[in-house]
């Protein structure tokens, strides 16, 4: 077959897309498939459990001054909260002794889209000094000072999500940045020479696809990623997008092939946040047919699927799916 590229892929209607998935073409690259289920959300298949091996912590507890409308904050109330540096470091002291191995360090952003780590930052250090941790952290927009004293800590990775719509940044986060904030923060990571996870969000405009391939370059122009997550807009209750349909299965799939042909030699996953139900067992599938390496919280569809095809190995963890930069 001829080489497709990612444009190409961006611009098929859903028959022709449906149609290169099905032929096989897109890979990923390792034969070995993985599925990362972290402990902050209960997994159990006859497949794995998952144990309290990884977690999530916020340090704005459940505020958020964006008030984004997809989230609202919701989703932060899933995390552990530790609102001062000393509240942080306990914290951390009994999850350690509880078996947690690894910890995701988010929390609600400020005004400017920027999570407020600076006062947390010199935790994150005696988190991997003195605790062993694995640390990763959702930073939002960040500065020079900031990734730099990250980059001292020693924290293993940093995840940022990127918006490659105007719109959306000002319709669904409530931001009034432009897109070159996105940019100049991927530089500046690069800078600090931390290992980035970019997340892409499909379906943040009502539930249609817009921007996503433009953040795809940003991504491509500005970072060589340590790894790729695609996730999905799913309508949470009592959010102002409660009511808001989803991006379709395949629409989620135009986003990780576009994605696979363009970062070929980049580790790409499937990430957890996205629906639910039959929709979840949809989208697993084709987007391990897309050529995603790993899926966070897998269908067992998607195991299913994935055995049947018999070329590839499969191996779970309990950790988050940013790890695969490690991983593969």
């Amino acid at each position: 077959m001829p080489s497709v590229t990612a444009e190409t892929i961006w611009k098929l209607n859903q028959a022709d897309l449906q149609a290169l998935l099905d032929l096989g073409y897109l890979k990923p690259q390792s034969h070995t498939i993985r599925f990362y289920v972290p402990s902050f959300a209960c997994y159990k298949t006859r497949h794995f459990c998952n144990s309290a091996e990884f977690t999530t912590i916020s340090v704005t507890g459940n505020t958020c001054a964006l008030n984004c409308k997809h989230c609202g904050g919701k989703v932060l109330q899933t995390m552990h909260p530790a609102l001062s540096p000393q509240e942080l470091f306990d914290l951390g002291m009994r999850l350690k002794m509880e078996g947690v191995r690894g910890v995701l360090v988010s929390g609600g952003c400020r005004l400017d889209g920027s999570v407020p780590l600076e006062g947390f930052v010199s935790v994150l250090g005696q988190f991997k000094r003195e605790l062993g941790f694995s640390v990763f952290v959702h930073t939002g927009i960040i500065g020079t000072e900031t990734a730099v004293r990250l980059k001292q800590a020693g924290v293993d990775a940093v995840l940022i999500d990127i918006i490659g719509s105007q719109r959306t940044i000002q319709k669904i986060f409530n931001l009034k940045i432009s897109l070159k904030a996105y940019a100049d923060s991927l530089s500046t990571l690069q800078k600090a020479r931390l290992k980035v996870v970019p997340h892409v969000i499909v379906g943040l405009n009502d539930g249609e696809l817009e921007g996503e391939y433009h953040a795809f370059r940003i991504i491509k122009e500005t970072l060589n990623p340590a790894a790729v997550v695609i996730i999905a807009f799913m309508p949470l209750r009592g959010t102002d997008m409660a009511q808001t349909s989803p991006p379709q299965p395949l629409d989620i799939a135009k986003a990780i092939a576009t994605a696979r042909v363009m970062f070929p030699q980049t580790p790409l996953a499937l990430g957890c946040m996205r629906p639910k139900g039959r929709h979840r067992a949809q989208t697993d599938v084709l987007a391990l047919k897309a050529g995603v390496d790993a899926v966070a919280f897998p269908s067992e569809e998607a195991i299913e699927y994935i055995k049947k095809r018999g070329e590839y190995k499969t191996a779970f963890s309990a950790w988050c799916c940013a790890q695969m930069y490690q991983d593969f």
